[in-house]
């Protein structure tokens, strides 16, 4: 029998903070990246620092390469992204609503249209759950508006890649850069989907071309048959790597969760055995709410720049290596 063959090395290394032994990085990322790839990554950090637009505390190298895997490594289109992006944080208040945003009536809209993070899957990726099915249109509108509900979109964006996914990066001993998402569509009221419909079209617009490249699994549980037939025609014409990611699934769904899910994280109505004090849907648990959180987060972030730090100060011997032999 044939050997398999090996595989290609990649032109950046792994980083070295990670510990665990099993992690494979994804095609695009750092530890497998192709020359042409490293190439992309290096000439926008070049430009953008030039220009004066690198900012420095969210253009770490994970960072830029979700902007660059999304638009598949084309430079042109990968550098108008990210500076769309920069403008559109300008223009939205996004730094702003990261410090002053209030979300109030939280526990009321759960009522109506529950959206919420809880605990980790199997690879460590922070678990969001979004019940369509529960929607009660009318009775959302009494209590608050599209505008704060796309502002909170933002602000749970913002929250997860500064804190969600660093915390479960540090516990996982690897990158975790994605998000796990339970899509509920039972009892869906088409009626109701239509009035929401703008809402809907705006958040996926804002996930897609703000904070690309985060869709990790995507389960659309309950799915109704009529889904299911729609999915089934437009399937062929996605990116067949988002089509990997995404099950459309039945109300048969709990043995496939509980592949992705530990039963402990899954709450008891998905057929888990989580029952938070509260409820799940308010309780945003999961490690990045630990008491020691802000302790995690700088020894994260100790790790990943002390170890940067590290190799810079060796490249820069390596420079000064052959004036000092000269000499």
């Amino acid at each position: 029998m044939a050997s398999a063959a090996p595989q290609q090395a990649s032109a950046s290394p792994l980083p070295a903070w990670i510990a665990d032994k099993n992690y494979q990085p994804p095609p695009g990322t750092l530890g497998n990246l192709t020359m042409t790839q490293l190439h992309c990554l290096d000439k926008l950090k070049k430009e953008l620092k030039e220009e004066g637009k690198f900012v420095e505390e969210r253009m770490d190298d994970p960072t830029l390469l979700r902007f660059c895997r999304a638009r598949k490594f084309d430079y042109p289109a990968v550098k108008t992204m990210l500076l769309d992006f920069e403008q559109w944080r300008k223009d939205f208040g996004v730094d702003e609503l990261t410090k002053n945003f209030d979300f109030k009536e939280k526990e009321e809209v759960n009522k109506y249209y529950p959206q919420y993070y809880h605990k980790t899957d199997k690879d460590g990726r922070p678990i969001y759950i979004e019940q369509l099915g529960k929607l009660d249109i009318n009775a959302l509108y009494k209590i608050t508006t599209p505008e704060r509900q796309i502002q909170r979109l933002v602000y749970e964006y913002e929250k997860s890649l500064s804190t969600r996914v660093k915390v479960c990066s540090y516990t996982a001993k690897h990158p975790v850069e994605t998000f796990c998402t339970i899509l509920d569509l039972g009892g869906v009221s088409l009626a109701s989907f239509a009035r929401v419909r703008d809402f809907v079209s705006q958040a996926a617009s804002i996930g897609q071309n703000r904070y690309p490249e985060t869709m990790g699994k995507f389960y659309i549980i309950n799915a109704p048959w009529a889904f299911t037939m729609v999915w089934a025609v437009i399937k062929p014409w996605l990116d067949p790597v988002t089509v990997a990611k995404i099950q459309i699934l039945g109300s048969s769904y709990r043995d496939e969760l509980l592949k992705q899910i530990p039963i402990e994280n899954l709450p008891k109505e998905f057929g888990g055995l989580c029952d938070c004090p509260g409820g799940c849907s308010l309780s945003d648990a999961g490690p990045w709410n630990d008491q020691n959180v802000d302790d995690v987060l700088a020894a994260f972030e100790k790790l990943v720049n002390g170890q940067t730090e590290e190799k810079e100060g060796e490249e820069k011997k390596e420079g000064e290596a052959p004036a000092a032999a000269a000499a």
